[in-house]
């Protein structure tokens, strides 16, 4: 079995280093002039599928922004990831997700496990809760030739306060109970 890094590799190699995120917003979707709905999502996803499935070597998928309009917006999420396959184009589903034992077992079934629902080629997880709790993930994309993208340094500003942190006398976590602007401990407002 060909692992998810060396199909990507050649993938890239044939059509370029483009990976192209769909991300349907409500202002994106208000812009192709669509609704906010499930079937807005589907129409928006599907034709980005369609018309860059086979030109670029990854697609990747915004899970929030199909989670947000419930088990309507997933079904559609698993339409786009299938039809994402027939296309023959990767797909890395952005969930950044990162939990401990059998939740993240859990994670890993539902997005890397061959014939699931949401089956991808690779997700993106957050390893804050340790490296080890990405461990069934990482166990299962192996097994299975599938990938993952740890975040370790990411593109919004907001995150260099925690990304670059050097803490002296405290750790992380005491830094983050306190939101800078907020004016107050995170969670201690009504």
């Amino acid at each position: 079995m060909t692992g998810f890094g060396a199909r990507l590799y050649a993938a890239m190699r044939e059509r370029g280093p483009l990976c192209v995120g769909i991300d349907p917003h409500a202002s994106l979707l208000d812009a192709w002039g669509l609704p906010d709905t499930p079937e807005g999502l589907r129409e928006f996803s599907l034709t980005v599928v369609d018309q860059l499935g086979g030109i670029v070597p990854a697609l990747k998928p915004q899970s929030a922004f199909f989670e947000r309009h419930g088990s309507a917006g997933v079904a559609v999420l698993e339409e786009v990831l299938a039809a994402a396959r027939d296309a023959g184009v990767a797909t890395i589903l952005d969930v950044k997700r990162g939990d401990i034992g059998s939740t993240m077992s859990g994670y890993a079934e539902a997005y890397l496990r061959p014939g699931a629902p949401l089956e991808a080629d690779s997700i993106t997880l957050s390893p804050y809760l340790g490296p080890g709790s990405l461990d069934p993930a990482v166990r299962l994309a192996r097994e299975h030739g599938k990938g993952v993208f740890v975040l370790a340094l990411t593109s919004n500003p907001e995150g260099a306060s925690v990304q670059h942190a050097r803490p002296r006398t405290a750790p992380i976590p005491d830094g983050g109970a306190h939101l800078p602007g907020s004016g107050s401990p995170f969670g201690a407002s009504p």
